[in-house]
C-alpha cells in the first residue's frame, strides 16, 4: 500500500522554516508516480525500463520524436564500411551516483554483462565489446543496422562497477541519471532524488517516487485523491471522470503499440490461414474502439498504424468486418453449425481458449467483447484472465490457442527490431506461435542488408502484406497511451516510445 500523503508531507517546525524561504517548497515537495508495471528485479533485463522511465539509469543512445538515434552517454559514432565494426564516444565528465567516472571500460562491461542476458544485444550478433581510449568498440560477426536502436533499450542501461558482484550479478542500482535511486522495494516502490553531480540540465523536482499498482481502478483512484501526480496508464471507462477534475489534467496520445489476437498458426484449428482470416473478419474493430477503448478511430486495419509511417501501407486493403464471410470461409474449412449455432467438424466444437491479463485493464474488456463477436459466428470462445506470464508459457509448450495482449513495438525504437524477435524461427513468445513464411523472413532479411531507402520501403511493405494476408497475429486496435496528471506541474507529456515519464522537463508552479 502507499504511504499515505499525509504522512509524507507532515508539517514540523522545521518544514514551517523551510516554507518561508523563497523555492524552498517546490524542492522539499515528493512527485508520485503510479504505474502498473512491477520492479521483478535489480538487473537491467528484467526490470531496466523502470528505472529507464524513472531516469535513474541511462543507456549510450536515445532516440529523438521521430524514433531515430540520438545522442545519450555516447555523443557520437561512427560504423566501419564493412557494417561490422561500430565505435561509440562517450560524453566527456560524466558521473555516476556514487561519484565514479563513467569510462569505456565501465561501459563495455555493462554491454557485455547485457548481453550475456537474455534481450535484444543477442540479435546483433556481437563476438566482442571492448574499451579503446574514450571509445567502445563493438565488433559484429556480420552487419546488423538496428544496432543503435538496440543500445537504447532498457536492458542495455549502463551502471557503475560498484552495481555488480564478482559473479557479475546486479546488486546494487547505480546509474548516471538525473535522479538517484535512495530506495528499492521490490516488487512494488522506489524512491529517488536529484542527483546534482548530472552532466545535463538539472531538474527542478527533486524527489519523486514509483509505486506499482495493477489495478486500473488503484491508479484512477490515487490520482483522484492527490496520492500520485503522474498516474500512467488509465482504464478506459475512467478517461472522461478524470477530465472532468479540476485538479489534473489527462493527456492522450497515439503510441507504437498494438492490441493483438494471436492464434495458433502452427497447430489446431487456427493452423489455417482461411480460419485465422475468419476470425478477423468477425471482430467488429471501431465498435471495440469506440466502445471499450473509448476511442473511436483506433480500430487496426493493419498492423501498424499511421504514426508509424515507415511501416505503415495505405495501399494495403484493411481488415473488415464482414461477418458473413467469416462464415462463408468456416464453411469452407468443414466447419458446419450445431443446433446450438456453435461450429463443429467431425463432432469436435469449434471451441477456443483465449488468454488475457488484468495489468492492462482494458485488455479483460476487450476480451469479452471479441468473446461475444465470435460467437456470433459460431466460435465458442473461452476467456481466461491471468498473469502476463501465462501467455508465453503457453506459447513455449504449444498449447496456446488464442492470446490477446498489447505488443510495443518501439520499446526498441526501430519496429524491425522487435518484428526480427517476435517473428523468428516460426514465433517468439510476444509473436505469432508456429508460422512460417519464406517471403515474409527474406523481406527482414533484404531490410538488413540494404542501405536504398526506396528498397527499404519496398522490402517493408513486401513483408507487412505477408501479415495482412496470413493473419499470424490479428491487429485488434491501435493504441493510444494515457496519463493524468496534477495541475499543480507544468511540461508533462507523454513519449511516444514510452522510454520515459518526462519528470526532469517538468516543474513544480509555485
Amino acid at each position: 500500500m502507499p504511504i499515505p500523503r499525509f504522512i509524507r508531507t507532515a508539517v514540523t517546525a522545521s518544514t514551517l522554516t523551510l516554507l518561508a524561504l523563497p523555492g524552498a517548497f517546490a524542492q522539499d515537495r515528493v512527485f508520485d508516480v503510479v504505474g502498473p508495471f512491477e520492479i521483478g528485479g535489480l538487473d537491467p533485463s528484467i526490470s531496466g525500463f523502470v528505472f529507464q522511465r524513472m531516469q535513474i539509469a541511462e543507456t549510450l543512445l536515445e532516440a529523438d520524436a521521430q524514433g531515430q538515434p540520438a545522442p545519450g552517454l555516447a555523443q557520437a559514432w561512427q560504423v566501419s564500411a564493412d557494417g561490422r565494426t561500430w565505435r561509440l564516444t562517450l560524453r566527456q565528465g560524466v558521473k555516476f551516483h556514487d561519484g565514479s567516472d563513467l569510462t569505456a571500460e565501465v561501459a563495455a562491461a555493462a554491454l557485455n554483462a547485457a548481453r550475456g542476458k537474455p534481450g535484444v544485444l543477442r540479435q546483433a550478433g556481437i563476438e566482442a565489446v571492448t574499451a579503446q581510449g574514450n571509445e567502445v568498440v563493438i565488433q559484429l560477426g556480420k552487419p546488423f543496422k538496428p544496432l543503435l536502436a538496440l543500445l537504447a533499450h532498457s536492458s542495455t542501461n549502463i551502471l557503475a562497477a560498484a552495481s555488480y558482484d564478482a559473479e557479475g550479478r546486479v546488486q546494487r542500482i547505480i546509474g548516471t541519471g538525473p535522479y538517484r535511486l535512495t530506495l528499492l522495494e521490490p516488487p512494488q516502490r522506489l524512491a529517488a532524488e536529484r542527483f546534482d553531480g548530472y552532466w545535463g540540465p538539472r531538474p527542478q523536482i527533486g524527489r519523486t517516487t514509483y509505486l506499482a499498482a495493477g489495478r486500473g481502478e488503484t491508479r484512477t483512484l490515487m490520482a483522484e485523491s492527490g496520492d500520485a501526480e503522474l498516474v500512467f496508464q488509465l482504464d478506459p471507462p475512467s478517461i472522461a471522470r478524470l477530465r472532468r477534475s479540476s485538479s489534473l489534467k489527462v493527456l492522450i496520445e497515439p503510441v507504437p503499440r498494438v492490441v493483438l489476437l494471436t492464434p495458433n498458426s502452427g497447430a489446431g484449428a487456427t493452423a489455417s490461414a482461411e480460419v485465422r482470416r475468419a476470425l478477423s473478419l468477425a471482430i467488429q474493430r471501431e465498435g471495440v474502439a469506440a466502445a471499450v477503448l473509448r476511442a473511436p478511430g483506433t480500430g487496426a486495419t493493419q498492423l501498424f498504424a499511421k504514426n508509424v509511417p515507415a511501416w505503415h501501407d495505405p495501399q494495403l486493403a484493411p481488415l473488415a468486418y464482414d461477418p458473413a464471410a467469416s462464415r462463408q470461409l468456416l464453411a469452407g474449412q468443414g466447419w458446419t453449425p450445431r443446433t446450438d449455432g456453435i461450429l463443429q467438424k467431425d463432432g469436435t466444437p469449434l471451441r477456443l481458449k483465449l488468454l488475457t491479463y488484468s495489468d492492462r485493464p482494458e485488455l479483460p474488456l476487450i476480451a469479452t467483447a471479441l468473446q461475444a463477436q465470435l460467437r456470433e459466428v459460431g466460435v465458442d470462445v473461452e476467456v481466461a484472465v491471468q498473469n502476463s506470464s501465462a501467455i508465453p508459457a503457453a506459447h513455449h509448450d504449444g498449447s496456446l490457442q488464442l492470446a490477446l495482449y498489447g505488443r510495443n513495438f518501439a520499446l526498441v525504437p526501430d519496429p524491425l527490431v522487435t518484428l526480427l524477435n517476435d517473428f523468428s524461427h516460426g514465433g517468439a513468445e510476444w509473436g505469432p506461435l508456429g508460422w512460417k513464411n519464406a517471403t515474409f523472413d527474406q523481406a527482414l532479411t533484404s531490410l538488413l542488408a540494404t542501405d536504398d531507402p526506396a528498397e527499404q520501403q519496398r522490402q517493408r511493405r513486401i513483408a507487412m502484406a505477408q501479415v495482412q494476408q496470413e493473419l499470424p497475429v490479428i491487429p485488434v486496435a491501435w493504441y493510444r497511451q494515457t496519463l493524468a496528471v496534477s495541475t499543480a506541474v507544468e511540461g508533462a507529456a507523454i513519449d511516444p516510445f514510452e522510454r520515459t515519464f518526462g519528470l526532469s522537463k517538468m516543474r513544480w508552479i509555485e
